[in-house]
């Protein structure tokens, strides 16, 4: 069974920085894609980053330039550096895994929330 651990949201004014991190544990062969999402209520999920095992990346338009997706494999571990933060980045994010245990996994992290003032 494989799990994962999100940390690192929180309230922080517009223009500040968040990092978040989401570690996996368990019964883990590899790991495939690697994403960050967010959520508001009321509102889809939507991809606010990803990065595959090879490293390529990919972000929304509304984040380019500000955020940063990295992952290190040998921790089991993505991160989201999150700067210059606007109060429209306010949601909760999840980290998603894809990947190869004792079968395959697509899993969720229990999200957490980052909150943007004004």
């Amino acid at each position: 069974q494989v799990r994962l651990v999100e940390s690192g949201g929180g309230l922080v004014q517009a223009g500040g920085s968040l990092r978040l991190s989401c570690t996996a544990s368990g019964n883990i062969f590899s790991i495939n894609a690697m994403g960050w999402y967010r959520q508001n209520p009321g509102k889809q999920r939507e991809l606010v980053a990803s990065i595959a095992s090879g490293g390529a990346s990919n972000y929304a338009e509304s984040v380019k330039g500000r955020f940063t997706i990295s992952r290190d494999n040998a921790k089991n571990t993505v991160y989201l550096q999150m700067n210059s933060l606007k109060p429209e980045d306010t949601a909760v994010y999840y980290c998603n895994l894809k990947g190869l245990g004792f079968q395959k996994f697509d899993i969720w992290g229990q999200g957490t929330q980052v909150t943007v003032s004004s």
